[in-house]
């Protein structure tokens, strides 16, 4: 038996990377207006914005890195 899979359809590290990156930016986004309409504390909208702005701005290095 041969394997048809090309080493382009395996997952990178880079991939990987991204994937996460953005579940976390959505998730903290989501939260974050979530606390909005419920009230919380000011910590927490710091918290969970600093954590959406932090991924976002990883997300935009490793793209700019990326058309190097």
């Amino acid at each position: 038996m041969t394997n048809t899979s090309a080493e382009s359809d395996r997952l990178t590290r880079g991939d990987v990377a991204r994937t996460l990156l953005w579940i976390v930016v959505v998730v903290s986004a989501v939260t974050n207006m979530a606390a909005s309409f419920g009230g919380a504390n000011t910590w927490v909208h710091l918290a969970f914005g600093a954590l959406t702005v932090l991924c976002g701005g990883a997300l935009v290095v490793r793209s700019l890195r990326g058309r190097r």
